[in-house]
């Protein structure tokens, strides 16, 4: 059985796709970018979007009943591999040893032109 993950404390989809998804004992959490979800804008600069998509991942994950304990893949979307270092200081504040399994991906575009993308899986059994 498949059910949507929603959250008011996390920006609302920009297209037509779910924040998140359960799939039996599985979270798929939809591509989250720095949008302030009070606001709905995007927060300026790699350092407030890393933090923003984080807090963003934090709010649908805890709506599932779940959180970044027990994901098992992240994957990372960078404008730039300039900012490689950044937000691996900022995310390595966010998650606990044992880290996910990661990939990290410079791609020429991202949604509302964001600096960075995230999304992740969850195993929750």
């Amino acid at each position: 059985m498949v059910k949507a993950i929603h959250t008011e404390n996390a920006p609302a989809a920009i297209g037509p796709y779910s924040q998140a998804i359960r799939a039996g004992d599985f979270v798929y959490v939809s591509g989250q970018i720095g949008i302030n979800p009070s606001t709905g804008e995007v927060e300026q600069g790699i350092e407030k979007q890393t933090k923003q998509v984080l807090n963003n991942l934090t709010a649908i994950l805890t709506e599932a009943g779940t959180d970044f304990s027990q994901v098992v893949k992240f994957t990372i979307y960078l404008k730039s591999m300039d900012d490689f270092a950044t937000i691996n200081e900022i995310y390595g504040s966010y998650l606990q040893e044992p880290y996910p399994a990661r990939a990290t991906v410079e791609v020429s575009r991202l949604p509302k032109n964001v600096l960075v993308e995230m999304d992740v899986i969850v195993y929750t059994k």
